[in-house]
């Protein structure tokens, strides 16, 4: 499923680029700035859909209904296409452009790519987060399998943007757009189709309820009790007894030191249970320590989320700045020409390659090293390693640019072979197993039960602002190079301008980046988590799986 709807997402955003240019005549600068809005748009929507399934929908329910919204938002756009903006037919080529369109039919054409990009975006963190549902942590084997399964799925992921990225990517650098959108719509529905006929087989849970609500009563009594002095020792923490859990279905977690200030939400007093001596104190007023550590989970996850969005920026420019860089190159093999997009393939040949690298070979070296039987190399370890080899892509583009310019003919074409953009695309596919498939791994693992397709949907955000972030430094970077009548770094006609400094200026700012992760890094405390709560209807099922002994007393006045 994964596969398959990420062949039909590609199918749209990776030349979109060129569609823009070719087809609606936006200049290079706009066409990348417009790139960047509606791929962050696509990462925005995944918080969306995240909330609406780990508060009312459930996981199952939101990957039906956004995939859904994905297939008839294709389905515009092909129409949209066919009727209106690939006029005449076979133009939108290098050769042939299209004739101009009126603010009706540009209108249709964004209302559809944002029905794709509501679709996709709803869809994609809470696929992951329910594949990993299928997985029972407290199996051995299974526990085992779900650590693989990020790489593979990630791996999927690649295999179905490769198909997009070299068939469609060639059949619409060639004019075919309609043949290329229509062939995406097909993917999608199939994706969609087979994802429906495996519903007898897959595991369930139910929603947790409302996490903004659980937040907000951690703040509000936190803030209640600001003028209280709380004693050392988690002994004097309020936790309920037994089986219940505030979170529905989830484990409870044990208390960590740090933000001492939310701990107040969960010291007792002797005004929490009311004057009637009342059994359930108020949430308002008095918080589980599940609750608490709920939000000090949250607030250690972001700092670390914030140091993946200048990787983000680094990897948005695989779809935008790569392919005029691309573009501007000579792209041609015999009589046969290479797409510009379609270098794209070799990042992803580079995925394919780095995860059986890391999980085959990388892993084992390193739990011999280490002497241990689990993981070899941590998320966050990972994570890190991702920053280093995206400096190195990025230094590798500015270098190859450098000489693009070097190689520029009389004609204004330059004869540097489009070949020399593989390191840069294959040190982006190795960063990206490191990086992404680290973070897939490490929010699903350390988000809160009942906000596992938050964490999820954080990866996606991050590619999100990552996009954003990247629309708003070619904005600035443009506006500062233009000055005295210059035609900037990143002009219409690539020749004249510096794409190379902006390479390099991207490079720069992913090493501050690895240098404010590092000291984060070491910062982050793990989450703890206790058995698993249970519904009172589970509660014979599960009988075995809470023999965890609590590390706090569980206080009752």
């Amino acid at each position: 499923n994964q596969g398959l709807a990420t062949l039909a997402f590609f199918g749209v955003g990776v030349n979109l680029v060129l569609f823009l240019t070719r087809v609606l005549q936006q200049d290079n600068a706009d066409a990348a700035n417009n790139v960047s809005k509606w791929t962050g748009t696509v990462y925005i929507f995944s918080l969306v859909g995240a909330f609406l399934s780990d508060s009312y929908w459930g996981r199952y329910k939101t990957c039906a209904i956004f995939q859904g919204i994905f297939v008839m938002g294709l389905v515009s756009l092909s129409l949209t296409s066919y009727m209106f903006l690939v006029k005449p037919n076979g133009c939108g080529d290098e050769e042939h452009p299209c004739k101009k369109h009126t603010s009706f039919e540009i209108g249709l054409f964004y209302v559809s790519t944002y029905m794709v990009a509501l679709g996709n975006g709803g869809y994609q963190p809470n696929i992951a987060t329910f594949g990993a549902d299928q997985f029972d942590e407290e199996h051995p084997k299974e526990g085992h399998s779900k650590v693989a399964f990020f790489s593979y799925f990630y791996l999927a992921l690649n295999l179905g943007s490769l198909f997009s990225n070299t068939v469609l990517g060639y059949f619409e650098d060639h004019g075919l757009w309609t043949l290329g959108f229509w062939m995406s719509t097909g993917s999608a529905f199939i994706a969609l189709a087979l994802f429906l006929l495996g519903t007898p087989r897959y595991r369930h849970f139910k929603p947790s309820g409302n996490p903004i609500s659980r937040v907000s009563q951690v703040v509000v009594a936190a803030t209640k009790k600001w003028t209280l002095k709380v004693p050392a020792g988690s002994g004097v923490l309020y936790e309920v007894e037994g089986k219940e859990c505030v979170i529905q279905g989830g484990r409870k977690m044990l208390h960590t030191r740090g933000f001492k200030f939310l701990d107040k939400a969960a010291y007792v007093t002797s005004d929490d249970f009311g004057k009637d001596n009342q059994e359930h104190p108020s949430p308002w007023r008095l918080c589980t320590v599940t609750q608490v550590e709920e939000v000090k989970c949250i607030l250690r996850l972001l700092p670390i989320w914030l140091c993946t969005i200048i990787y983000s920026v680094v990897f948005t420019q695989m779809a935008s700045l790569f392919v005029e860089q691309g573009a501007a190159m000579n792209t041609t093999v015999g009589h046969f020409r290479i797409p510009p997009a379609g270098m794209s393939a070799f990042d992803i040949l580079s995925v394919a390659f780095f995860v059986f690298l890391s999980r085959r070979v990388l892993d084992p070296i390193v739990c011999r090293i280490k002497n241990v039987k689990t993981k070899g190399l941590t998320e966050l370890q990972r994570m890190g390693i991702g920053l280093i080899i995206a400096i190195m892509a990025m230094v590798s583009a500015g270098i190859v640019e450098c000489y693009r310019l070097r190689y520029i003919r009389k004609d204004g074409d330059s004869s540097l072979s489009i070949f020399w953009q593989v390191p840069q695309y294959a040190l982006i596919g190795a960063s990206e197993v490191f990086m992404y498939v680290g973070q897939l791994e490490f929010f699903n693992d350390q988000a809160p039960d009942g906000l596992k397709s938050f964490g999820s949907a954080l990866c996606m955000t991050s590619i999100s602002l990552g996009n954003y972030v990247s629309s708003l430094l070619v904005s600035i970077v443009m506006k500062i190079s233009t000055k005295d009548h210059m035609p900037g770094w990143i002009p219409g006609n690539l020749n004249r301008g510096h794409l190379d400094r902006f390479f390099f200026l991207l490079a720069a700012l992913t090493a501050i980046d690895f240098v404010v992760y590092l000291a984060v890094a070491r910062w982050y405390k793990s989450i703890k988590f206790e058995g698993k709560c249970r519904d009172d209807e589970d509660s014979d099922e599960s009988s075995d799986q809470s023999s965890n002994i609590n590390e706090f007393e569980s206080f009752r006045v």
